[in-house]
């Protein structure tokens, strides 16, 4: 759903279903921005963003948590690895999340 939101709007959007493929896309595209969830297979998405964050290229593209998982409950870690916005995807409607993802992307 938000892929097609995101190309509507003129964005050129790449996706993942797990993990690991997520790590080649973002390698390969060097997208501005991560739309990341938690839960992923083979791979979870706070260790897709540290592997991103160390790298040199990675440290600079911002990153939304985008995910059904409670701050509370989510690894630690993503305080560290430089999220812009952590958004519970239940708690907004779509419409809201492409205005978070237009902001982060014009800061």
């Amino acid at each position: 759903m938000y892929k097609l939101k995101l190309v509507a709007l003129g964005y050129d959007v790449s996706t993942a279903n797990d993990g690991a493929s997520a790590l080649h896309v973002i390698e390969h595209a060097k997208p501005d921005l991560i739309l990341l969830d938690i839960k992923l297979p083979h791979l979870p998405g706070n260790e897709v963003l540290k592997r991103v964050r160390d790298t040199d290229w990675g440290q600079s593209i911002k990153c939304i948590v985008l995910t059904n998982i409670s701050k509370d409950e989510a690894p630690n870690d993503f305080r560290f690895l430089g999220v812009e916005r952590y958004v519970v995807k239940v708690h907004y409607t779509p419409t809201q999340v492409m205005e978070i993802i237009q902001e982060v992307l014009q800061t």
